[in-house]
């Protein structure tokens, strides 16, 4: 059976408000906002998104629910050409969302809520969208979801890729043993890296790929990413844009990269290197998936060196 989507998240669909500030106020200090934008957010949102952007095919399976936000998050999806089978509309609760509060210094903070997305229960998995797809990248979602998306999606033959999130990292490596045996590619950052195993990135990728995963990629933002796979560890550079003005989305539009060009190339170096600039591009603009679109990154694959290597 041929598959027609090059990748399907299943994770979180929230609504992101991101607000510029000249500065983070204390306690009863009030600052003023220079720059707002708003739109569909969480990791399986925004990996979705970014696929579709960098010219592949992409499907979702989340939860939102039947309000304002749950709107917003439905007609970005559709407008953005994600095949929405998978998404599940709940009649009560509310969507999640978070403010992103960035100081000019690039400061942050989160306030979150992440609503009805962590109701989503294995029984709610679109598996026919599953056996839909060459990849399906799981996003901080619930253990029991997550892994029967991912033995579904073994099962059908599919790459299974997997970023725990902070929250599930905390958990350890022994308890996520048998979710990583059907893992192929593991994206993680320093902190969750450290969290999963208590040890720095170099010897928490090596305990991780232990557990069943092919490659383990640790994201260390702008010093690159650290790769550890069958051939053993490689770092990968950083594309550094002239300047930083939001880095949040920046793992996902790197997972949302990587993934489709391995699916095109089957090569993990490259896809790594072009994701790299990807990434960074993002963090040069305000915007959890305003990334370059597919002629933009087509243009700077000839202009950018390691885009393309």
């Amino acid at each position: 059976m041929t598959k027609k989507l090059d990748v399907v998240t299943v994770g979180h669909a929230l609504v992101d408000i991101r607000i510029v500030v000249d500065r983070l106020p204390g306690p009863d200090e009030e600052a003023a906002i220079r720059e707002e934008v708003r739109g569909a957010g969480g990791s399986a949102v925004n990996v979705s998104i970014d696929v579709s952007k960098l010219g592949g095919t992409s499907g979702i399976i989340a939860k939102i629910s039947f309000d304002s936000f749950g709107r917003i998050v439905f007609e970005e999806l559709w407008k953005s050409k994600v095949d929405i089978r998978g998404l599940r509309i709940s009649p009560s609760g509310s969507t999640g969302f978070s403010i992103v509060a960035i100081s000019n210094l690039g400061d942050i903070t989160i306030y979150g809520s992440k609503g009805v997305a962590e109701t989503l229960e294995p029984r709610e998995l679109d598996k026919e969208l599953i056996s839909d797809a060459k990849t399906i990248h799981i996003a901080s979602l619930r253990l029991d979801t997550s892994m029967e998306a991912a033995k579904t999606a073994k099962l059908a033959g599919a790459i299974v890729s997997w970023d725990p999130g902070r929250r599930l990292a905390r958990q350890g490596v022994n308890k996520l043993g048998d979710l990583l045996q059907y893992v192929d590619i593991v994206f993680l950052n320093k902190l969750e890296a450290e969290a999963m195993t208590g040890h720095d990135p170099a010897i928490a990728a090596k305990i991780i790929k232990s557990h069943g995963p092919r490659w383990v990629v640790v994201k260390l933002g702008s010093q690159g990413s650290l790769l550890y796979g069958p051939e053993g560890s490689k770092k990968i550079p950083a594309y550094k844009p002239p300047r930083v003005l939001d880095e949040t989305g920046a793992g996902d539009a790197f997972a949302a990269a990587t993934l489709l060009k391995l699916v095109e190339t089957e090569d993990i170096v490259e896809a790594l290197n072009y994701a790299s600039c990807v990434a960074g591009l993002k963090v040069s603009r305000l915007g959890s998936h305003n990334i370059p679109d597919y002629n933009e990154m087509s243009r700077l694959s000839r202009e950018i060196n390691y885009c393309s290597k």
